[in-house]
């Protein structure tokens, strides 16, 4: 006896189906990228783009940085390096500027040269600075706690830094910027990066 099955007619998906499996797919890739991108960008490396001239010639307005944001939880900027923190009177805001002054030294600007009082210059140090090329002939002089950093912008005629608001407390700092992505051009490794010979 031969027995005849029947087969299934294909089941052909309706649109409402297509657009069920579609919004899943997106809903599922949103919280894939949400689980890796989130926690990178908020603990690792975020995106920055320059505003204003502060750090004019170094950073021109609209360059789009790429920042490190944990380098600086296991050593301390040193002195030279280029630095992304929250305004201390603001910490909504975000600021670039360059580390001058470190924990516990004493920063002296004398129309506009400075020097570094520390343990190691307890009579100071006159600090070389080829990067600026907009000096201001101003005068201040900062002691600085242990937990404190003195940080100018590199258009010292432009730049509202530490002259003004004062240090920057350790707990403000967020990173260094590790790559100039925009404008192409520009694009760098470690930009800004300069080593003050002490």
């Amino acid at each position: 006896m031969l027995y005849v099955m029947e087969m299934n007619e294909l089941h052909t998906p309706s649109n409402k189906d297509t657009v069920r499996s579609i919004f899943k797919e997106i809903i599922q890739f949103a919280l894939i990228a949400a689980f890796i991108v989130l926690p990178f960008r908020l603990f690792i490396a975020q995106p920055f783009i320059v505003n204003g001239a502060s750090m004019d010639p170094t950073f021109a307005s609209g360059e789009y940085l790429i920042v490190d944001q944990i380098s600086y939880h296991f050593n301390h900027p040193s002195r030279g390096s280029v630095l992304i923190f929250k305004y201390p009177e603001d910490p909504s805001k975000y600021f670039i500027k360059r580390v001058i002054g470190l924990p516990s030294e004493t920063v002296q600007i004398h129309n506009g040269n400075v020097t570094i009082t520390n343990r190691d210059y307890p009579n100071g140090l006159l600090l070389d600075e080829p990067y600026i090329e907009f000096p201001k002939k101003d005068s201040i002089e900062v002691s600085l706690t242990d937990d404190e950093y003195f940080v100018m912008g590199d258009n010292r005629l432009g730049s509202s830094d530490s002259r003004a608001w004062g240090p920057v407390k350790s707990e403000y700092l967020i990173g260094r910027p590790v790559v100039r992505l925009f404008p192409l051009e520009k694009l760098s490794i470690l930009p800004g990066a300069v080593h003050i010979n002490e």
